[in-house]
């Protein structure tokens, strides 16, 4: 007999205590799978996605990404979706919104040495491409008049803006503030006591984007005008939450430039997006554009933002000091408060490098992993912990936390690493570069199938493949001190002419400055 002629909801009621059982006994798949199971034999729309998004929390509770996860997020979406239909614009919005946090959970997305949004952004997403309340949050809503080219006769007013992470900002504003034809000001959307409470909530802004929300509307309309009527160009740093709150509202014929990094090509925030109201959307990194535009395709129908790389802005010549003596067996990793940063692939090619040279040893710069954040950052911190213990390497791996001086920690460096699965650009990388530090780089695994990565942003020898690859380059570069010193020079003078603000500035000028055509 079919389980909805039986009560489905009755069935429902003594599966869950059975899933929640086999989790706490230490089978949360197990749980899951059976609420899934389930779900899958339940013609009922809203009990079939309640099902599947709880089986999916039960596998995130325990930092798993679940084996259902597209499923579980398009089946919610499936109800959004028959709410607008219904004329329940609210409650629509309020479905999608709890459909984009499950599908872009940090557990699946951010905190794993993989991501089903790297594997396959355009499958991934393609839920989101046929849902109708996401082609209603969409819809462009346009401006009222084109951006206006640079002003003749006065300099040029610039509004830098963030939302409490103005990091990768410092150099851009100093040389703006010092420009002789920009005029600056600065904008924390968390720290103005008026746009604080606005600048966040992403169920609001969803509703606003589809025609409710009134109040909030007018209240965000009323914060930004003044900022948006000074303002020449605005540049928005992190394609996140600031970003897309400011397309709430109608720039007039202020230009609106959005910068990328890479974490907001993992999040919901670009797939709710008004982008027909930014004029320029600007990536750190052409790997990172290609799978952004691959999950957003609107970004490359007409009508969408002009799209262009732009490298971090780094000063790299305080990094160029002597080095230890010690230097040249000693690998550093600057960073590692990320799983994505991957460690233990790091402390692999240490492993590795012992069984030929007991001087090799490994620096570990920055905070560790916050084992609060998730489950998943739990587990991996552990497993972490147990390769620092085994006897190849233990006492040979130095962690010296957070420091304010990098330069300094890095003269103690002689073989630079980046181990990571994913990276915008790796600005840790190539600041280890310019002090003469040799450059080892992971060909991240996010994006190595792809037309661009570490292979195409750095030096062909500088990128490799497994932790066996990275050992044996080191051991080439590092086989003799002349050979070493001659490396990390040639490394060095590369960092500097391709990286150094003083080139990547020329970039940011022809940006901001330049007379740009409207298309």
């Amino acid at each position: 007999m079919p389980v909805s002629r039986i009560s489905a909801e009755q069935l429902i009621g003594l599966a869950r205590p059975m899933s929640s059982g086999l989790a706490r006994a230490g089978a949360p798949a197990l749980g899951a799978r059976l609420l899934n199971v389930l779900a899958h034999r339940i013609p009922k729309r809203r009990l079939k996605a309640d099902l599947l998004f709880e089986a999916a929390e039960l596998e995130l509770s325990h930092g798993l990404t679940p084996r259902r996860l597209k499923a579980a997020y398009a089946a919610e979406l499936a109800c959004a979706d028959q709410l607008l239909k219904a004329g329940d614009k609210a409650a629509a919005t309020g479905s999608a919104a709890k459909a984009l946090m499950l599908a872009f959970h940090r557990v699946p997305q951010l905190d794993g040495l993989t991501s089903p949004l790297a594997e396959d952004p355009q499958g991934y997403t393609a839920a989101l491409q046929r849902s109708r309340v996401m082609r209603a949050l969409a819809k462009p809503r346009g401006r009222t008049a084109p951006a206006a080219p640079p002003p003749e006769g006065r300099p040029l007013r610039l509004l830098l803006v963030n939302r409490a992470n103005a990091n990768f900002l410092p150099l851009i504003t100093d040389w703006y503030e010092r420009h002789p034809d920009v005029e600056v000001r600065t904008l924390d959307l968390a720290a103005d006591p008026n746009l604080a409470p606005l600048a966040k909530g992403l169920g609001r802004m969803m509703s606003r984007a589809v025609g409710g929300q009134a109040a909030y509307g007018r209240a965000a309309e009323q914060a930004l005008r003044p900022h948006l009527d000074w303002a020449d160009t605005v540049f928005v740093d992190w394609c996140s939450a600031g970003a897309a709150f400011l397309t709430l509202v109608d720039p007039g014929t202020t230009r609106v430039v959005v910068r990328l990094h890479s974490f907001e090509a993992f999040s919901y925030w670009p797939h709710i997006m008004d982008f027909s109201r930014v004029d320029d959307l600007l990536f750190v990194g052409a790997h990172v554009r290609d799978l952004t535009t691959a999950s957003v395709p609107r970004l490359l129908a007409e009508g969408a933002p002009r799209l262009s790389v732009i490298h971090n802005a780094m000063d790299l010549s305080s990094y160029r000091r002597p080095k230890h003596p010690d230097a040249r067996f000693t690998l550093g990793l600057v960073g590692v408060g990320q799983v994505a940063k991957d460690p233990r692939w790091a402390v692999e090619v240490l492993r590795l490098l012992r069984r030929h040279d007991k001087r090799y040893r490994l620096l570990l710069v920055g905070g560790g992993l916050n084992t609060e954040s998730s489950p998943a950052v739990r587990r991996y911190h552990g497993r972490l912990e147990q390769d620092l213990a085994k006897p190849e390497v233990s006492g040979v791996v130095r962690r010296i936390g957070q420091t304010e001086d990098v330069p300094a920690a890095l003269e103690e460096v002689g073989t630079i690493l980046s181990t990571s699965v994913r990276e915008s650009f790796h600005c840790a990388l190539v600041e280890g570069a310019a002090s003469g530090a040799v450059p080892v780089v992971r060909d991240w695994p996010f994006f190595a199938d792809g037309d661009n990565g570490a292979r195409t942003l750095f030096p062909q020898e500088w990128v490799v493949g497994t932790p066996e690859e990275a050992a044996r380059r080191i051991l080439g570069v590092t086989a003799t001190e002349e050979t070493w010193l001659k490396e990390g020079q040639a490394a060095a003078e590369h960092a500097l002419s391709a990286w150094d603000w003083t080139v990547v500035r020329d970039d940011f000028d022809r940006l901001l400055l330049g007379r740009h055509r409207n298309q």
